[in-house]
């Protein structure tokens, strides 16, 4: 069983109530999603941060850096989602442990990424906007978290 296209496409769904997937192929699908995801980040945070020209010119090129860093994490939890639909029905207490031990990996890198990154923005946005930056990711993040995590069953 594979859950990574249907995490995505919920997490599309979460985001963008317009966005459909298509069924041209998983990885074709996947791709085209992560894109919308991405755009629809974009716009969301466009709409709401209400960056004046200078911000936007400090504020957009840090954003596109730290989406470049996040990308690869959001890579590796979708391959350790697929590890365990893989193995959902044979899971040894070997694989339960390797799949957890890569799935804390991925939130310690994720966040510390976050940390980072939100350091940079408060050194080129007046606070409140640093702070609504703040705020509007941890919402995105742990919406699709809630979206993504209530598709996988739990362990047997």
């Amino acid at each position: 069983m594979r859950f990574g296209p249907l995490a995505i496409a919920l997490l599309v769904t979460a985001l963008s109530p317009l966005v459909q997937a298509q069924d041209s192929g998983l990885a074709t699908d996947e791709q085209i999603l992560l894109k919308q995801v991405n755009t629809d980040k974009k716009a969301l945070y466009a709409a709401n941060l209400g960056l004046t020209e200078e911000e936007s010119a400090k504020f957009w090129p840090i954003y596109d850096e730290y989406e470049a860093k996040v990308k690869p994490v959001q890579d590796r939890l979708l391959a350790n989602i697929n590890t365990f639909a893989n193995n959902y029905d044979t899971l040894t207490d070997t694989d339960a442990a390797a799949i957890l031990k890569e799935k804390m990996a991925i939130e310690k890198e994720r966040e510390a990424l976050k940390q980072k990154y939100t350091a940079k923005f408060a050194k080129v946005l007046p606070a409140k906007k640093a702070l609504r930056y703040a705020q509007l990711e941890t919402r995105i993040q742990l919406l699709i978290a809630r979206n993504v995590y209530s598709l996988i069953p739990l362990a047997r």
